[in-house]
């Protein structure tokens, strides 16, 4: 079994152990069992990725969790403390919901939400899991959501216009 090369990581970054799965493969003479990891890692400042690591014991799969995580780091689009807008996300059968709040809400999630959110730095927000309760596609889901939010600064750049004038028509969306 070839030992995996691991990356020293220059900056700190806040990682979260987010499920410990036993899987099985059926063989000719039984199962066989490994340990699947899933683990969030982000820098609380607007970036965050997600690792999932299969081996024989659960510190190997952790290791390889956690390269995978950090090679799978992404930008997200804050808004001060919260989200710029509503997003939903889907991944199989689950749904998640994200919906900006005002400052000292704090973070209204549960498991891998909660997880994921706070990673990437977000302080205010509501959240609601829905369908599926599957961790790990509740994870991809989060992720998939963040991955669509857009700051009104990112929309008039994609529209080559000036911030000003969007402003008006997306605080009226935001706060009405």
């Amino acid at each position: 079994m070839a030992k995996m090369a691991y990356k020293p990581v220059e900056k700190e970054f806040d990682e979260r152990v987010v499920d410990i799965a036993r899987v099985a493969k059926v063989v000719k003479g039984g199962r066989k069992f490994h340990f699947r990891v899933t683990i969030v890692t982000g820098d609380n400042n607007g970036r965050v990725g997600v690792g999932t690591g299969k081996a024989g014991a659960v510190p190997e799969a952790m290791g390889k969790a956690t390269i995978q995580a950090h090679e799978d780091m992404r930008k997200v689009s804050l808004s001060g403390t919260t989200i710029p807008h509503e997003v939903t996300g889907k991944v199989g059968g689950a749904v998640v919901l994200l919906k900006p709040a005002s400052q000292g809400t704090g973070v209204i999630a549960g498991g891998g939400v909660r997880a994921v959110v706070e990673a990437a730095g977000v302080r205010d927000i509501l959240t609601k899991s829905m369908g599926s309760a599957n961790v790990l596609n509740v994870v991809k889901a989060t992720m998939k959501a963040l991955d669509q939010l857009r700051t009104p600064a990112d929309i008039a750049a994609m529209r080559g216009k000036p911030v000003k004038e969007l402003a008006p028509f997306w605080e009226r969306r935001n706060n009405g």
